[in-house]
């Protein structure tokens, strides 16, 4: 009996993988997708891609953003199974996604939970200034509230596991590359942008660290359900080495299926 036959639903939380794919700024190397061999010419296709796995919908590792720390192999393959939720924490231009929002998010978030944010911003996916420069994130305390509760996975709807302005943007690592952005924060909010955010991608180091999987720009079908309990599945490549790797992330609901937990919310979080 095929799923759809036993009434279940599937969701894709990804994004178009590929070539024209919207590209994080100040990267030097892009995609490049060639053909080599076509149907209509012997009939197979060969295609040959070329770039860094840190776009679209991707999962990071800890040595992406720590010195001889786990690779994307080293995590634990129980991580990229099982139950949690949606929560939708809307947040505008440069909002942060605090341990109060966590807290207060519904279905409720407990231990061991695959948990995903939709703060809105999957909504401006593109080449543009609003996905990649102004939108919200997560940051420092957000981050270590999640790890103390102890989640499986985190996957959010932006540019990254961090705030935009606590990546090399602006002044931190190798930044900063988009030097208008001091003046451009300072204007609209009257603080200074690196004191507002001192910490150089927090919320990666934070939950790599713990063994928590991240991943970042994560759209698809995420409107259809949020505020669902649910399950998901998603597997990176099996890459001894490997910083970060694209991944398909898909939830699953069973609308036959109804059981009370103990937070008194049935299997699809109402």
């Amino acid at each position: 009996m095929s799923a759809s036959d036993k009434g279940l639903q599937y969701f894709d939380l990804s994004n178009r993988w590929g070539h024209g794919m919207p590209q994080w700024p100040s990267s030097p190397k892009g995609i490049s997708v060639t053909s080599h061999q076509f149907h209509a010419m012997h009939g197979c296709q060969v295609m040959e891609w070329e770039g860094i796995m840190h776009r679209g919908t991707h999962m990071d590792s800890p040595i992406h953003v720590t010195e001889n720390a786990p690779d994307i192999d080293s995590f634990e393959p129980w991580r990229f199974f099982g139950t949690g939720v949606v929560v939708s924490i809307p947040k505008g231009k440069w909002g942060v996604v605090t341990p109060e929002d966590l807290e207060n998010a519904r279905p409720k978030i407990r231990e061991n939970d695959i948990v995903i944010i939709n703060t809105g911003s999957h909504k401006n996916l593109g080449d543009n200034d609003e996905y990649f420069q102004y939108s919200p994130g997560l940051y420092k305390e957000g981050a270590e509230w999640l790890v103390e509760k102890k989640i499986k996975l985190l996957g959010i709807d932006v540019q990254a596991l961090d705030h935009p302005l606590g990546t090399k943007l602006v002044d931190h690592g190798p930044g900063p590359t988009h030097h208008h952005l001091f003046k451009e924060y300072k204007e609209e909010t009257g603080r200074d942008v690196m004191k507002d955010f001192p910490h150089w991608e927090p919320s990666h180091k934070a939950l790599l660290a713990a063994g928590i999987p991240g991943i970042e720009n994560v759209g698809g079908d995420i409107d259809k359900i949020t505020g669902k309990r649910c399950t998901f599945m998603c597997y990176p490549w099996r890459w001894p080495g490997g910083d970060g790797c694209g991944i398909r992330l898909v939830a699953l609901l069973d609308p036959e299926q109804s059981f009370t937990i103990d937070t008194g919310e049935d299997y699809a979080g109402n």
